[in-house]
């Protein structure tokens, strides 16, 4: 039986490369299984091929379960196509989307066609593995919970405060609150001293000067 071996990689990491030999008449879903064999991903989402030109733009489509919609449009089953019913070209492309709702996207390409396989290997076959695959929802963010932006904010732990700190917090604001009302009570005073100075000065200006001379 010939043998089909397929260079796959991440679309989006180029440093992670796995090649795979399946079967020819094996079918796209032991090639999707295979390739999370060897990414350690689980295979159970929804997911599709593309029959793909060397520009990899997406043709028909291959998939694995499908949404009600595609369903609708009566896509073919990947467990239901043989890889030879697709391959006519010595470096066949597909375009490999995995797990719609979270995607990957990989390119797989047919490396070479070898004519008989090697009695005892179970197929598909993982040959050669390079780089660690990316965690499978390593990028994705998941919030635990959500609060009212106003609502039981804790200001003292969002500054990481420690509460051995409080009595040296509160020593520095008590001496930053009283040195200004000190100097407020020292400007006070010196306002209202020069006031009576001033109206005592006046005082003697403004007093009369009777002399003998006026009447």
């Amino acid at each position: 039986m010939a043998l089909y071996r397929f260079r796959v990689t991440f679309e989006d990491y180029d440093d992670v490369m796995r090649e795979i030999d399946v079967k020819s008449n094996q079918t796209f879903e032991d090639l999707h299984r295979a390739i999370h064999q060897s990414t350690g991903y689980n295979p159970e989402f929804s997911s599709s091929f593309y029959i793909s030109n060397d520009q990899w733009t997406k043709g028909e489509e291959i998939t694995y379960l499908p949404n009600q919609k595609r369903k609708d449009r009566g896509i073919s089953l990947m467990s239901n196509v043989k890889l030879l019913s697709f391959i006519d070209d010595p470096h066949q492309k597909f375009y490999y989307t995995f797990n719609f709702d979270r995607p990957f996207d990989f390119h797989v390409e047919l490396m070479k066609i070898i004519l008989n396989d090697t009695p005892g290997t179970t197929y598909p076959a993982v040959i050669k593995s390079v780089g660690e695959a990316p965690k499978q929802f390593g990028n994705v963010f998941t919030p635990t919970a959500t609060a009212a932006p106003d609502e039981d904010f804790d200001f003292l732990n969002e500054m990481a405060f420690n509460p051995e700190d409080a009595e040296d917090f509160s020593e520095v604001t008590d001496v930053e609150t009283d040195l200004p009302e000190e100097k407020a009570e020292e400007e006070e005073d010196d306002e209202f001293g020069n006031e009576f100075s001033d109206d005592e000065g006046f005082e003697d200006d403004d007093k009369p000067h009777r002399g003998g001379d006026d009447y």
